[in-house]
């Protein structure tokens, strides 16, 4: 019984016989059935004929009539008809559609068609100057008819078939047309009258250049640039833009005869009255001819002829892309110093000044419509540049001077100003030696917006003049618009320093170490403790440092505090200057340091960050205390500070009774003050641990028992003695 799945193969082996699939398709062609064919009529005589041709004309007349607008229907029957031979009543079906739709085209072809397949010549030509009559606009009737009448050799009247249809001012392909059959039977004069009638009905730059290449090609030289210059002069000045093509191809007509200074006469003269923003291709043609036939230097021009137009592009999409404008105010630039370079004449030189000149002011037109200093960085920078460039390159300081002058009206600086702008200023002004210009210039700068750095450019210029009792006049002014800025009341202490009023500058020193509003009063007591040293006044500086240690108590003021007492300083400048007098002292020219004060320091310091509660400053200053014992003391006062160094222990969370991942430092004598007795336990865990690194290998003798005796009795002495204190 089967259960409706496939049979199962019993034998998987290859048959014998392999069957490739080409051969099942060459079986499956050889094996279809040929395609139903209709049979064929035979026509024994004439009345079976007149039976077909009527049956079939009674078919065709029932179609029509139901579809009397379908040109298909119409066709089909005209074209029987003249397969019939019986052309008078395929002419009738044609003139019975031509009544229905008049204005189709491919009925008219048709009908022509038939006519001369029967070469019924006439026949066609009265058809086709029915349909160029009836339909003048349509250029595929006149095509045919043209073609007609020159392959019947018949060329005056396809040229008068041609004058018909240029009445009517077709495209450009018909006037082309016209003019392809007389240059075939050698009417060149002909020929060039059709252009003169196509110029005067398109004058389009394309047809132009036709003409002078048709004139060029027949040999007249004189012709061809008569055309070219007739179409230059018909453009002028106000449609120059579209002669751009006109030019192009009178160059290189010229080039193509040699003439390659004609060549660049042209390129030249078309390339200065076009916009460079409209002229690319032209630039294009331009380059290509000087890389073939020009000198390295007209090469560079065109070169960079080029890249202004890519510029003008550019910032034709964003005027104030001042990045594009620098590039371009440099592009200019480098032109003008190439000319320069190269011995141009002063006509020359003007020109290319001139252009440089026109960028600089079309870019400073561009003002920035926001009052944010961030958009206004650049805008000032072309300021400067162009300033510069009057200045060095062309020594023109009175437009150098107005270009300042401009600049600084055109800020608003109330909201914000740019110190390098008044600091140029005023140097270009020192430059020319015009003193109390340039101190104009500043002074009103900080007059209106009073800033730090027109502040310290005053102040420089001023000191590099020798004029120091202005720049102290300006410190002063600047400390008083800014008190709380500590590195002007450094910079003038050190000017003072400088012009050797060491009492000036300690007063100025000391009156900024007095102000309680001073930004970063730290570099201003290390400036003075630094100068102090200096001067070798060791007790003023330790002066300064106990207020410094009142005021702050920072761990960095007492680590510095002690290397200032450990450190060797100069000696006094009384004494050094005696030594530079006198050469026979043998004196040292520092005075050294004193280590036993920098151990007070150092405890002293250790005391208050105690009492202060602060860990971790110990522990630091615990660390650079033992390096400097192990520097210059005695190993006991190394074991000493190290006795010191706190141990590092496991946070625990008292909240959670667990311990946490952070540590924290104990210090010996906090634990020895909040557990004397887990103290003594842990300085006799500690003597036993150093005794074991001391004799690792020993036995248990009596010697041990009197190493541990000795042991216990020093725990027990240093924690007496601990009690008493």
């Amino acid at each position: 019984m089967q259960d409706g799945r496939a049979p199962r193969i019993k034998n998987r082996a290859p048959a014998a016989i392999q069957i490739t699939a080409e051969q099942l398709l060459r079986e499956a062609q050889e094996r279809q059935e040929t395609a139903f064919r209709a049979p064929k009529q035979r026509v024994e005589d004439f009345e079976e004929l007149h039976e077909y041709q009527g049956r079939k004309r009674k078919e065709f007349e029932e179609r029509i009539r139901r579809t009397k607008g379908s040109i298909k229907e119409w066709l089909q029957y005209a074209n029987w008809e003249a397969s019939q031979n019986e052309f008078a009543r395929s002419r009738s079906i044609f003139e019975r559609a031509l009544d229905v739709d008049p204005r189709s085209v491919q009925l008219w072809l048709s009908y022509t068609e038939m006519e001369l397949k029967s070469r019924n010549v006439q026949h066609a030509r009265n058809l086709f100057d029915r349909a160029v009559t009836l339909l003048p606009r349509v250029d595929q009737l006149w095509y045919k008819y043209v073609y007609l009448e020159e392959l019947l050799q018949d060329v005056p009247g396809a040229r008068q078939v041609f004058e018909r249809w240029m009445i009517w001012e077709p495209n450009d392909k018909a006037w082309q047309a016209y003019i392809k059959l007389e240059e075939r039977y050698q009417e060149l004069d002909r020929a060039s009258t059709i252009y003169e009638r196509w110029i005067a009905i398109r004058p389009e730059p394309g047809v132009w250049v036709k003409w002078g290449k048709f004139e060029e090609e027949r040999g007249r030289l004189d012709k061809a640039r008569e055309v070219f210059q007739t179409a230059v002069e018909f453009y002028g000045e106000e449609q120059i833009e579209k002669s751009q093509a006109v030019f192009s191809a009178f160059a290189k007509m010229e080039t193509r005869l040699k003439e390659y200074e004609r060549a660049r006469v042209l390129y030249k003269f078309a390339l200065s009255h076009i916009p460079r923003s409209k002229s690319a291709s032209l630039y294009a043609s331009y380059t290509k001819f000087e890389k073939q036939h020009g000198s390295s230097s007209t090469l560079e021009n065109t070169v960079l002829g080029k890249r202004r137009i890519q510029y003008e592009d550019e910032l034709a999409h964003d005027g104030r892309n001042y990045d594009a404008w620098f590039d371009y105010t440099r592009l200019e630039e480098e032109a003008w110093c190439d000319l320069v370079n190269a011995g141009a004449t002063p006509e020359e030189k003007e020109a290319a000044a001139g252009r440089v000149r026109e960028v600089y002011e079309r870019a400073v037109a561009q003002v920035p419509p926001s009052t944010e200093k961030r958009h206004w960085r650049k805008y000032i920078l072309l300021w400067l540049n162009y300033a510069l460039f009057e200045e060095i390159e062309t020594k023109d300081y009175t437009r150098a001077r107005r270009i300042y002058q401009t600049a600084v009206t055109l800020v608003p600086h109330k909201q914000f100003t740019f110190a390098k702008l008044w600091l140029m200023f005023a140097k270009f002004e020192v430059r020319r030696l015009d003193l109390p210009a340039a101190r104009k210039v500043l002074g009103t700068s900080i007059g209106m917006c009073p800033k730090e750095a027109l502040f310290k450019g005053y102040i420089d210029l001023e000191i590099e003049l020798r004029e120091f009792d202005r720049a102290r006049q300006l410190y002063e002014k600047f400390i008083e618009h800014d008190p709380s800025n500590s590195a002007t009341w450094i910079k003038y202490a050190e000017l003072e320093s400088q012009l050797h009023d060491f009492d000036r500058a300690r007063a100025i020193f000391e009156l900024g170490a007095s102000q309680s509003t001073l930004s970063m009063p730290e570099l201003l007591w290390k400036a003075y403790i630094d100068f102090e040293i200096e001067e070798g006044e060791r007790e003023q500086a330790r002066a300064l440092y106990e207020r410094l240690v009142e005021l702050s108590g920072h761990v960095k003021v007492w680590i510095s505090y002690a290397q200032f007492e450990a450190e060797p300083i100069p000696m006094r400048r009384e004494v050094r200057e005696a030594e530079e007098e006198d050469e026979d002292l043998s004196e040292s020219a520092t005075v050294p340091g004193d280590a036993a004060l920098a151990r007070q320091v150092f405890l002293r310091g250790y005391i208050d960050l105690k009492r202060q509660g602060l860990v971790h400053e110990r522990f630091a200053l615990l660390t650079v205390w033992k390096k400097f014992e192990e520097t210059e003391g005695s190993p006991g006062d190394v074991a000493r500070v190290d006795s010191m160094m706190p141990v590092r222990r496991r946070k625990t969370d008292e909240k959670h009774e667990q311990e946490v991942e952070d540590w924290e430092y104990v210090f010996p004598d906090d634990e020895r003050e909040s557990n004397p007795t887990s103290f003594k336990f842990l300085q006799m865990a500690h003597a036993w641990k150093k005794l074991q690194t001391r004799n690792p290998t020993s036995d248990v003798s009596t010697d041990k028992g009197e190493d541990v005796a000795s042991l216990h009795d020093s725990v027990a002495g240093s924690h007496d003695s601990n009690s008493a204190a």
